[in-house]
């Protein structure tokens, strides 16, 4: 596949979430999380997706090895390394073999740019940091790999020693590079900045072969979307960047930003139309794979991206969704949300309720029932914009339509520890094991009751344990089920011991999530509710593809 940059409104992709992504702390990836994320990407219509340093660990030798079993369907999969080592030849340097061994076409090679990082990081001279660029790139051109190359710390390398940072890109030029990229790789660049400096690398375009510019933008200040976005209206035709916005630190910038503002906002080509429309699944699924949560109020991808809470927002929106939305959410693959909470209003109701398949007037004395219920409910300490699967439950309620598929008739939870806690010698850190919850339910299911038990590490997960025991006969949907958040609020603390609590616990069957909620002075009372609501909402059938009409009276009818 041949990647071209030539159309002055080509924007080409580079995605580093499997290398520099990888290097945020707490991810860690498998070799087969990263063939599933090389595979997303893939399909997401990415050009370039670097997969690792091969040779650096076995996890990405391996990696390489089974790429090339399962090769990517349009995306060119690049290997990363440094230059060669000082004091030997790019020929002897076992890490440029195993890069050639992991028989990728495209390898990104990154070099030091910086004066500082030279005499002081690597311990050598001036001129062997000029042989080992020159050197390490005609190697692999010679050997028939096509080189990307990564100017590391260029913008600060520039302002210290803009003369040696020139040099360093003619010479990576001149020895066969098909990109420069310059790397904010401290993060500490701002846009105005990047800017002008970038400018500054165009105007020696003639010294630089006029090779296509890339950027690679960190977001230690909080600006890395706003840098690559700067470069490229500078003139540079890569971006590189991860999805999510994860790596080191404070993170790379975040494609699920730029690409539509690039494609939706400055009018750049990135992703084909239809593509782009799946930018807010990948980001999910690939948070899935990472086991990192979705960041709720990621710009474009966020489930609180298009999310309305205000009464008079949720009427305007109503009336032209361009009154508070900047783009067209299902543009990036998302979707409109009406938020409900003690700050809502009527408008908020009727469009959420819709949401579930209910159509109601305004007049209709049940949507005002609705609005005072989830007013009562939240004074007394629940929240339901945080848990919209309660507030699901609680309409169906209040218009009988709960199906209720199970209900809970009593729980009985014991917690034994083996560990003399009143010891001198007890170790807290080392007690966890010595710690076992056993819970009993006691349940009817289609008219059987079930009466088991289950042992768990907390209270919440025998609880949990024992009632997926005896809903797995009748509903086996629920083994793909798991809990994957679990939170806690002191509503009154100053009733110390006696306060109220709101549990809130997050679901997810690996493709969707929802949120359940309950509230008690007993801590174990409110993760209960929280859980059999969390459990029964799973349950639910399909929504009907036609709403239900409660207008005319109590009984439902399909609207036509």
């Amino acid at each position: 596949m041949e990647i071209k940059s030539d159309h002055p409104t080509r924007v080409i992709l580079y995605d580093t979430t499997l290398r520099d992504g990888a290097q945020r702390e707490g991810l860690s990836l498998s070799v087969q999380d990263k063939l599933q994320i090389a595979k997303l990407l893939d399909r997401l219509g990415i050009p370039f997706i670097e997969g690792g340093w091969p040779g650096a660990n076995p996890k990405d030798v391996q990696f390489f090895w089974q790429m090339r079993e399962e090769p990517l369907t349009q995306a060119e999969l690049v290997a990363f390394c440094s230059t060669r080592r000082p004091g030997r030849t790019a020929a002897e340097d076992p890490m440029l073999q195993a890069i050639l061994a992991a028989g990728t076409r495209y390898v990104t090679v990154f070099g030091k740019s910086w004066d500082l990082h030279v005499t002081q990081g690597l311990g050598t001279s001036l001129e062997e940091n000029l042989a080992m660029i020159r050197e390490t790139l005609t190697y692999l051109g010679s050997q028939g790999r096509r080189v990307i190359y990564d100017a590391e710390h260029w913008f600060d390398a520039y302002r210290h020693n803009p003369d040696y940072a020139l040099q360093t890109l003619v010479t990576a030029a001149e020895a066969g590079a098909e990109w420069l990229v310059l790397c904010d790789t401290n993060g500490g660049s701002l846009p105005h900045e990047i800017a002008q400096i970038t400018a500054a690398v165009l105007a020696e375009s003639h010294h630089l072969r006029h090779l296509p510019l890339g950027i690679h933008t960190h977001n230690d200040s909080g600006t890395a979307v706003a840098n690559a976005l700067a470069a490229v209206q500078a003139g540079v035709r890569m971006v590189q960047g991860t999805i999510n916005g994860y790596g080191e630190r404070c993170g790379n910038a975040d494609l699920c930003s730029l690409i539509p503002n690039l494609q939706l906002k400055l009018g750049y080509t990135c992703l084909p139309e239809e593509k782009l429309q799946h930018l807010t699944e990948i980001s999910r699924s690939i948070s899935e794979v990472v086991n990192l949560a979705p960041d709720d109020h990621a710009p474009f991808v966020g489930l609180s991206a298009f999310a309305h809470k205000g009464g008079i927002h949720v009427s305007a929106v109503q009336k032209n969704p361009l009154t508070y939305e900047h783009i067209a959410p299902e543009q990036v693959g998302n979707c409109r949300r009406v938020v409900v909470s003690e700050q809502s209003g009527l408008s908020n109701i009727l469009s959420k309720i819709a949401g579930f398949g209910f159509v109601l007037d305004k007049s209709d004395p049940q949507v005002r029932s609705i609005l005072e219920r989830l007013k009562t409910l939240e004074l007394e300490g629940y929240q339901f914009e945080a848990a919209e699967a309660s507030f699901e439950l609680m309409v169906r309620e209040l218009l009988g339509q709960r199906s209720h598929p199970f209900e809970m008739l009593s729980f009985n939870i014991s917690t034994t520890t083996r560990s003399d806690w009143s010891s001198k010698d007890w170790d807290p850190t080392g007690g966890e094991a010595d710690v076992q919850s056993l819970a009993a339910v006691k349940i009817v299911v289609q008219g059987q009751t079930r009466v088991t038990a289950a042992e768990g590490n907390g209270p919440v997960a025998a609880l949990d344990g024992a009632l997926r025991k005896a809903l797995l006969e009748f509903y086996p949907q629920i083994e793909q089920i798991h809990l994957s958040d679990y939170k806690v609020r002191i509503l009154n603390g100053q009733a110390g011991t006696s306060a109220k609590t709101r549990v809130l616990v997050e679901f997810s069957d690996g493709h969707h999530r929802w949120t359940t909620v309950g509230v008690s002075t007993n801590i174990i009372e409110a993760s209960c509710r929280a859980l059999v609501e969390g459990l029964e909402y799973s349950l639910l059938p399909p929504s009907s593809p036609l709403p239900i009409d409660y207008r005319s009276s109590a009984t439902a009818t399909r609207v036509s």
